[in-house]
């Protein structure tokens, strides 16, 4: 099987993490979902499900 390539923005996940935990009920902040966010984003490298490489521009 090939390399599949993924880009993960936490930006993103953050927004998620932060828009569903609102609609579940809980009373979040935005830095709490940044901090959620890159927790996610460290448990995937952790897991080996992604690696983290510098962007390139």
């Amino acid at each position: 099987m090939g390399d599949l390539e993924v880009f993960i923005d936490t930006e993103e996940i953050s927004e998620f993490f932060y828009e569903e935990l609102l609609r579940r009920g809980f009373h979040v902040t935005e830095d709490e979902a940044d901090v959620l966010a890159d927790i996610t984003f460290d448990y995937l490298i952790e897991k080996r499900i992604i690696d983290e490489e510098a962007e390139e521009y």
